[in-house]
């Protein structure tokens, strides 16, 4: 009888322990998936699991009904809507893990896959898994842009590699009927535009504004045969303006919605702006002070001291490319070599300069396929830096797998010589973000 409580005491833990991991298992990565005509209420904040704790997802506007919403409602043929390739749980973005996930409960039947760029190229067999590996490894959608953009680029470009088809098909190709060049490149946020509204539209800045954005979505990626109603149009521009997302949690960090907590964290403090207060999205190395505590001997302070360590440094190294509203272009080398990876599964260019004879070989032309300079190749647009933990892989082309694979690059392809610690303040700063 002495042993019955001890007994039934680790029976009720045990129990307990599985209806937690039940209920976590009902939120993040490829569990809570938003459908076009999801009839369910997207609420005022909802937090999803990530690699490293919560994300959160802020609808500062008030909790949205989807129905007849045109960001949650299929507006094309092909059964998608905005929020099929902006999901809430992957930071209003997607993530290949997800992605993998969505696959295997769907057999590859979710509008996510659709042909026209969820698969390497339309005319590949759309049932077979290797037709849509980039966006299944990488997380990458085929984005096709007619080629030459304007009557004079002032350069030559051919196609040197082409793995996925696509770029020497004689129906979608650089020498088809309409010739087009297919990049691949990751889906980015939608959210956090209310202080920035420009930031983050598109890898190669084609776009003007949010209305363009949303039309050319739905005219491409969602497969409509008319252009959305200027109702349409502003119900969708309204809830990007009002959506935030943001690391709301972290395994070793805790919360990151404490009232007296860095200002520059959390989805609240992007909702009210008090995370534009700095100069840069997210810098600020004051905001942290409340953390920078290099006594520390507890384990989440000792952590948090990193981020804010963290903090410090990117301010001083890394917030003028990344502040907030920042569309300029850049090439940082993620698609040009020599600093980009090889990358056997992506198609390669070759771009010869007209003016000096330069040759460049690139992943992706980026913004020169829009302006035809080739002093263009290689540059895409920074984006935003919310919810990473949520949304991995990272760059345009999906070549960092983790954080600390962002950070090597960086410290590799600029000669910054890093330390070990240096490091990885900076990446546990870039996971609570």
């Amino acid at each position: 009888m002495r042993l019955a409580r001890p007994c039934i005491f680790l029976f009720v833990l045990l129990f307990a322990a599985i209806l937690v991991a039940q209920s976590r298992r009902s939120y993040g990565p490829g569990r809570v998936w938003w459908e076009a005509g999801r009839g369910i209420i997207f609420p005022v904040q909802e937090d999803y699991d990530d690699a490293d704790g919560l994300v959160s997802i802020v609808s500062s506007d008030g909790a949205v009904n989807p129905s007849g919403h045109p960001f949650f409602e299929a507006l094309g043929t092909n059964h998608r809507a905005c929020i099929t390739c902006h999901q809430p749980s992957n930071a209003m973005s997607l993530a290949a893990s997800t992605l993998r996930e969505r696959w295997l409960d769907t057999h590859g039947s979710d509008a996510v896959f659709a042909a026209v760029d969820g698969s390497n190229c339309p005319d590949l067999p759309q049932k077979a898994m290797s037709s849509h590996s980039l966006l299944l490894s990488r997380g990458l959608i085929r984005i096709f842009l007619p080629w030459p953009s304007n009557a004079a680029p002032d350069f030559k470009l051919e196609v040197v590699r082409d793995p996925t088809g696509c770029n020497n098909s004689p129906v979608y190709g650089l020498h088809s009927a309409h010739p087009m060049i297919s990049v691949y490149r990751r889906p980015r946020m939608v959210a956090n535009f209310k202080y920035a509204p420009h930031v983050s539209l598109m890898a190669d800045g084609r776009e003007p504004s949010l209305e363009s954005q949303a039309v050319t979505a739905a005219l491409v990626h969602e497969e409509a045969s008319a252009h959305p109603t200027a109702q349409q149009l502003r119900q969708i521009v309204d809830f990007e303006m009002q959506v935030f997302a943001a690391q709301g949690a972290d395994d070793r960090a805790g919360l990151l919605t404490e009232k007296d907590g860095p200002t520059v964290l959390g989805p609240d403090n992007l909702a009210n702006g008090r995370a534009q207060r700095f100069s840069g999205e997210m810098a600020a190395p004051a905001s942290f002070d409340i953390w920078n505590k290099p006594d520390a001997a507890d384990f989440q302070l000792v952590f948090r001291t990193s981020v804010a360590r963290g903090g410090e440094l990117f301010a001083s190294r890394c917030a003028t490319c990344h502040a907030a509203g920042s569309t300029q272009p850049m090439d940082i080398g993620t698609t040009n070599r020599p600093y980009a990876p090889e990358a056997a599964d992506l198609p390669l260019f070759r771009v010869t300069c007209n003016a000096d004879g330069r040759v460049i070989y690139t992943q992706d032309p980026g913004r020169a396929l829009v302006t035809g300079k080739c002093s263009d190749v290689g540059s895409i647009v920074m984006q935003q830096l919310r919810g990473l933990s949520a949304r991995a892989p990272y760059f345009s082309n999906g070549s960092a797998a983790t954080l600390q694979d962002v950070v090597d690059f960086y410290d590799h392809r600029y000669a910054i010589g890093y330390t070990v610690k240096q490091k990885q303040d900076l990446v546990n700063f870039l996971r609570t973000l």
